[in-house]
């Protein structure tokens, strides 16, 4: 079997990450490109099976639903990197910081005055009909004003080479133990890849969480006693609650391993008695948090702690009700948002919506649903999604009952032409789509992680991402070029 021909990866008129349009390799990528043209499609081979062997080893899973059961499943990795400059990334970085920080103002905003609302910004029916808005939070003051501590955001690039935001992850955004596990599996498959220093690492997000999470502890000058909520083992994204935990030193607990005293102070059962917790980075809804809040018979959760967290007496990570701006409706506002808020322009663009709650745009829809990606306000994972041009005329016309039935939970964008990287089949790459998620950590300071997890559509010619939906994932470089 022979090497690795670049010039043989099929040509499309897709943007593609490492090679440009007449097939070269970008400049961040010759390094990659020439080293991956050394090997046969054997030795490629032998090393996708290496890194299946180390992800095994390593026990890294994820969770998929089906039929009524739970599917552990090796997590599904790409050994080809995908390469971003590092002076591109700053860019990024920049306007990821901007726009968490207009977010938090405007749910901090919702929780208090409204005077987004007030100033004719943000409509009110539309915050009226958020199903994640929670009354319970109203003028709770969260240290530092910030409500949404850890938020992944979604970002794409189209055929002309533009990144955009797809979306905002503010309430439990999963991946970032993925991001952090394909780079210790690529280093142990590909280890001569990481030779010229040029790649930057991202091994520090662990102890940028961990200080966050302490950052905000009401007990400033105590040893913060953190810890991090789980629903179980039977949560999709157990595996990474557990890594995060293990990275960070703290302990992982269920809500039954917590309890709230009458003096509004949270504890955690151990087998010296009760001890003390601070801060609790939780991977619970909502809505199961608290059976005194939200759901009154939730097993999942604690009792008293919406109260223990209004008294001061203990941090939640994120902030119950910071997914007020999770929201796809929520989405097509930011760009106002920022210029509410920050008095600036938004540094990257939104996909362009169409809000189906507003006449004109519903009408534009419907009536071009062919063309467009119909999408619920409050769905994740890639549910709940018309993908127009791959839907039938059936699938169609079901979704526009559904419109016309509850317009405010529904918009649409144009079907990207999503960029494309190389991803190997049969020791041969071929192009395959690609989305990215950054993490971006605030508390006294704003971190974006550098680089993200980058989610890639297995199936040929699919669209969908979403390690639930039958995507995959690869390492992200950020890579230092010549004259940086």
């Amino acid at each position: 079997m022979g090497n690795v021909d670049w010039k043989q990866y099929p040509s499309q008129h897709f943007y593609d990450e490492l090679l440009n349009a007449n097939g070269l390799p970008r400049d961040a990528a010759k390094p990659l490109c020439d080293i991956f043209s050394s090997f046969t499609s054997k030795e490629l081979n032998e090393r996708k099976i290496a890194a299946e062997v180390a992800i095994r080893t390593m026990g890294i899973t994820f969770t998929v639903y089906s039929e009524g059961s739970t599917i552990d499943r090796a997590w599904p990795f790409d050994i080809v990197p995908r390469i971003i400059p590092a002076n591109e990334w700053r860019a990024v970085e920049a306007g990821l910081k901007q726009r968490v920080d207009a977010l938090n103002l405007f749910i901090d905003d919702l929780y208090h005055d409204q005077k987004v609302i007030k100033d004719g910004v943000f409509p009110e029916e539309v915050l009226a009909q958020s199903v994640n808005f929670r009354p319970q939070c109203m003028g709770i003051d969260p240290p530092h004003g910030v409500w949404a501590h850890i938020c992944g955001s979604d970002l794409v690039r189209d055929g002309n080479g533009t990144i955009y935001v797809l979306e905002d992850n503010l309430r439990v955004p999963s991946g970032v133990s993925y991001m952090l596990e394909n780079r210790n599996v690529t280093k142990r498959v590909l280890p001569e890849l990481f030779e010229t220093g040029r790649i930057l690492p991202l091994d520090d997000y662990p102890a940028q969480l961990y200080d966050m999470l302490a950052s905000m502890s009401p007990r400033p000058h105590d040893e913060p006693q953190i810890v991090v909520l789980t629903p179980g083992i039977y949560n999709s994204a157990y595996y990474e609650h557990a890594y995060l935990a293990q990275q960070m030193g703290v302990e992982l607990v269920q809500g039954s391993d917590l309890t709230v005293d009458d003096d509004d102070v949270v504890h955690m059962h151990t087998v010296d008695g009760l001890k003390r917790v601070d801060v609790i980075y939780r991977r619970v809804d909502d809505l199961f948090l608290d059976p005194e809040a939200f759901i009154p018979d939730s097993m999942l959760g604690t009792p008293g702690l919406i109260r223990s967290w209004r008294a001061g007496k203990v941090a939640l990570t994120n902030a119950p009700g910071a997914g007020v701006a999770d929201d796809k409706v929520v989405y097509a506002f930011v760009p106002k948002l920022i210029r509410y808020y920050l008095d600036q322009e938004p540094l990257i663009p939104n996909v362009p919506s169409y809000l189906c709650m507003l006449e004109d745009d519903r009408r534009y829809v419907l009536e071009h649903l062919d063309e467009l990606v119909v999408k619920p306000a409050n769905e994740s994972g890639g549910y709940g999604m018309l993908i127009g041009p791959r839907a039938t005329e059936e699938e169609r016309q079901e979704f526009a009952r559904r419109i016309e039935a509850d317009p405010r939970n529904y918009m649409a964008q144009p079907t990207l032409a999503l960029s494309t990287a190389p991803t190997l089949f049969d020791g041969t790459p071929e192009p395959r789509h690609v989305d990215l998620r950054p993490f971006i950590l605030s508390g006294p300071e704003t971190h974006v992680t550098m680089g993200g997890l980058t989610r890639v559509a297995l199936v040929k010619d699919s669209l969908v991402v979403n390690s639930s939906q039958g995507g995959g994932s690869k390492d992200t470089w950020i890579v230092e070029t010549e004259g940086e």
